[in-house]
């Protein structure tokens, strides 16, 4: 079994170079990782070979940005638009370096992520930016990236309080539910209550009645040895009686006298 640093790929440190020659950096800029990097310019051929210019702006049969790229990274060069060196030594501009021959033109790594990153924000070649500068809005720098950070914290702080108070109050209003569920019962319980005992049974109801016409027949002088009542020799002189004294209270009113007052005479007679 082979050791780890022997079937390591080194990672991104694979396509480090410290400088590039202006072929090479338009083929990784194309894509084409650094250990095919040699093959793949082997099989490119100039423009032209009429010109210095032309012999050194290449193309390649299967990836035609290559020819592009080639361009772009000279007429930089030759436009004073990008910094470049002879055979990787100390890089500055043509107009202060003097013409370089396209053969020794190199173009040092941040030079070259300088560039691309000014002039072709949204084109990130990975032989030169990392996964999370790939990721990140060229719009974004670190100033930025910073601010938006700390409003982010801060929206979270403000999140995690409002869903404590969400909690809070959300317990609260569980205790209120409760209370207000355990009334309702203890409400119900009594109007059931209140219900029975307005409305008596068939057993209550006879006994209430034999109870009244009873309580009658002794004020009417009905049974032995037991005289009339001297004021109400009648049962309507009883019933105005009744009307006039407890007037306001239920069930004592006048009609519902006269109504139930032969009515318990009859139940007490098992009619």
């Amino acid at each position: 079994m082979g050791k780890p640093w022997e079937t390591a790929d080194c990672g991104a440190i694979s396509s480090y170079l410290p400088y590039y020659t202006v072929a090479q950096a338009a083929i990784l800029w194309c894509g084409v990782p650094v250990d095919q990097m040699d093959d793949e310019l082997a099989r490119a051929r100039p423009l032209s070979e009429s010109s210095e210019w032309g012999k050194h702006v290449l193309q390649h049969p299967y990836i035609p940005c290559f020819e592009k790229r080639c361009r772009a990274l000279q007429h930089a060069i030759d436009n004073d638009q990008l910094q470049v060196g002879r055979d990787g030594g100390a890089e500055g501009f043509s107009k202060d370096l003097g013409h370089v021959a396209y053969s020794r033109r190199t173009l040092s790594r941040e030079t070259l992520k300088k560039w691309i990153a000014k002039e072709f924000p949204s084109d990130k070649p990975a032989f030169l930016f990392d996964e999370l500068e790939r990721s990140t809005h060229h719009a974004i720098n670190a100033d930025t990236f910073r601010a938006l950070q700390a409003d982010r914290d801060m929206l979270k702080a403000r999140l995690d309080k409002s869903v404590e108070v969400f909690r809070e109050q959300k317990e609260q209003l569980n205790v209120v539910t409760g209370e207000r569920d355990s009334l309702r019962a203890m409400v119900d319980k009594l109007s059931v209550a209140r219900k029975a005992d307005a409305i008596p049974g068939d057993r209550a109801e006879t006994t209430y009645q034999h109870i009244i016409g009873a309580l009658l027949c002794v004020i009417a002088g009905e049974m032995p040895k037991v005289k009339p009542h001297p004021s109400f020799d009648s049962d309507a002189k009883l019933i105005d009686a009744i009307d006039e004294h407890f007037r306001g209270f239920g069930g004592l009113s006048k009609s519902n006298l006269s109504r139930k007052f032969p009515e318990a005479k009859r139940s007490l007679r098992g009619e």
